[in-house]
């Protein structure tokens, strides 16, 4: 499960950084721009909005390249980090490691006719084109300022199409603006920028490559945010530090030092136990999952239920107590739980406590239980491992984990589908998807971005209408539930990137293609539910159901989706 996470009982390792002294080399092909040509849709609008003449400035793309061994960028104090050093000796506590580059940013001119590029007589007056430009592309008559797209609408455009255009919209200075700019900070002094106005036009210079201003943005950032103060600065501390991995190449590392290896403790439990009650949305998820896998195994003598990522337990711990309760003629149940043997969310050893802890709970509750661990890599799991028995009502449950397997966009053999397309000819009576509705899979970096922070926003507030500012339980659930899978998003391309969320639409979409078919929670569950929302928490939170998901959020934004299928 993505929010839950084992706690690190040294503090000071929560940023331990690079285990290596070696700065890893950028990958121009995440930092550079996309380098299309305008298509003939674009041009047609280009023409339309500048009769006299198109501007041969919105025919160039910047690209950029990096060198080692020229000039050395150095942050400040990181202080977020430093609210959780003890003072060990870690390149953290201080500041990010030096890195020696240079940037050098070059203009590669498409041939065109020659044109006669309409005369402005400020750069005001261009930027207003722009804007307007801006507006009709995107239908959208609020655009946000410079700001492209910050809200969902980015979903329901093609990347062929999004990457061009913002390209276009957001032309390069020229070489004499970036010359006698190039060493003042990219915010003017007289300028009061908000946390988050920052951190899109740092996150915008990161995508372009304008890896100056993304220093002089961290500092600044680094400067007006707190880990104590309203959510929008301790969210901001902790995408600050996302870019600031990103432009270092080290989110891989602080994603493994964030991951502790050691058994469960209560300070992780409570952490664990603290969000859920003060974020429900999450458990809320995990509900309406139990309650369709209860209806299903109702009148089932026998029950094999497989889960591929059963985290510490807790679901089954309730769903055990529900079986007992709503089945009659219940005779046994049987778990198989799989388990990445190099895997650094559980210790060695971790499954096995945990497999004791629901026998325990099963004989209490006079229900023949038994727990069958396999120590595999999900992705090298086969049917026979699984050992389904043609007289058990097969369930597979797929809790906060399905996001961990990469698709067809990182790798071919699109471990995603594959999985699912496996389970599919187990012929399950049942199969549950739980899984934050947020698409941090296949955006771009500048779009994922923004998703990130639309999306971290609702849960950081939540948080603020629950908890005191100065809790330390507040600070424990942001940091060992919150913090590290941000940075991961942020800072971490390719493989690096475990934590790949996509909307319900999308899961809707792979379940259909490997042959399933939605089976809608009952009334009776969704009431349940509904009822729990409104007696337990407050109205700001939000229950909805969309082409049979059953959808959780806080206000208007849909945090957690919860679906069955057949």
């Amino acid at each position: 499960m993505a929010f839950i996470r084992h706690v690190d009982s040294s503090p000071a390792s929560y940023y331990s950084g690079r285990s290596s002294s070696n700065t890893p080399n950028f990958s121009n092909q995440v930092f550079r721009s996309d380098n299309s040509d305008i298509n003939q849709r674009q041009f047609e609008i280009l023409k339309q909005n500048y009769p006299n003449g198109i501007p041969v400035s919105l025919y160039h793309h910047p690209q950029h390249q990096m060198s080692s061994g020229v000039s050395t960028i150095s942050y400040p104090s990181n202080p977020y980090v430093s609210c959780f050093s003890n003072g060990s000796n870690n390149k953290s506590q201080s500041s990010f490691s030096s890195i020696s580059h240079q940037t050098s940013g070059s203009i590669s001119d498409v041939q065109t006719p020659e044109i006669e590029e309409p005369c402005y007589s400020n750069e005001n007056d261009l930027r207003c084109k722009l804007q307007e430009l801006e507006r009709e592309l995107f239908n959208d008559d609020e655009v946000n300022g410079d700001f492209i797209n910050e809200c969902d609408d980015m979903e329901c455009m093609d990347d062929d199409w999004i990457k061009p255009m913002k390209n276009l919209l957001l032309i390069p200075p020229s070489p004499t603006e970036s010359s006698s700019d190039s060493n003042s900070n990219p915010i003017s002094a007289g300028e009061n920028r908000t946390p988050k106005q920052l951190l899109f036009h740092c996150a915008s210079a990161f995508s372009e490559g304008n890896y100056e201003e993304v220093s002089a943005f961290i500092t600044e950032i680094r400067q007006l945010v707190s880990i104590h103060g309203d959510p929008s600065q301790r969210l901001a501390a902790c995408l600050v530090e996302g870019l600031a991995s990103s432009f270092e190449s080290s989110g891989k590392d602080i994603y493994k030092a964030l991951s502790c290896k050691e058994p469960p403790t209560s300070d992780r439990l409570s952490a664990m136990q603290i969000l859920f009650e003060a974020c429900p949305c999450f458990n809320f998820g995990i509900t309406a999952a139990n309650g369709a896998i209860t209806e299903a195994l109702e009148d089932e003598k026998k029950v094999h239920i497989i889960d591929f990522d059963i985290n510490q337990g807790a679901q089954y711990v309730t769903l055990l107590q529900d079986l007992s309760k709503r089945t009659k003629q219940l005779l046994r149940v049987r778990i198989t739980a799989v388990d990445d043997p190099e895997s650094v969310q559980r210790s060695i050893g971790g499954l096995t406590m945990i497999g004791k802890r629901l026998e325990k709970v099963a004989e209490d509750l006079h229900i023949a239980f038994e727990f069958v661990p396999i120590a595999s890599k999900t992705e090298d799991v086969t049917t026979a491992m699984l050992a389904c028995r043609s007289d058990e009502a097969l369930v597979v449950n797929f809790a906060y984990s399905l996001h961990h397997m990469p698709d067809e966009s990182v790798s071919v053999a699109n471990q995603r589908d594959h999985l699912l397309r496996m389970v599919k000819g187990l012929k399950p009576k049942l199969v549950t998807i739980i899984e934050q509705d947020v698409n941090t899979n296949t955006a771009p970096f500048y779009p994922r971005f923004v998703e990130v922070y639309n999306y971290y926003l609702a849960v950081f507030e939540s948080l603020d209408a629950t908890l005191p500012r100065d809790s330390l339980d507040r600070m424990n659930v942001e940091r060992h539930c919150l913090a590290k899978d941000i940075i991961n998003i942020v800072a971490c391309e390719g493989t690096d990137r475990i934590e790949r969320y996509e909307p319900a639409g999308k899961w809707r979409m792979r379940m259909n293609m490997a042959g399933f078919v939605s089976s809608p929670m009952s009334s009776y569950v969704k009431q349940a539910i509904r009822a729990q929302v409104k007696n337990s928490y407050c109205d700001r939170y939000k229950v909805k159901e969309e082409a049979g998901t059953i959808n959780f959020g806080w206000e208007d934004k849909i945090l957690i989706s919860s679906s069955a299928w057949k």
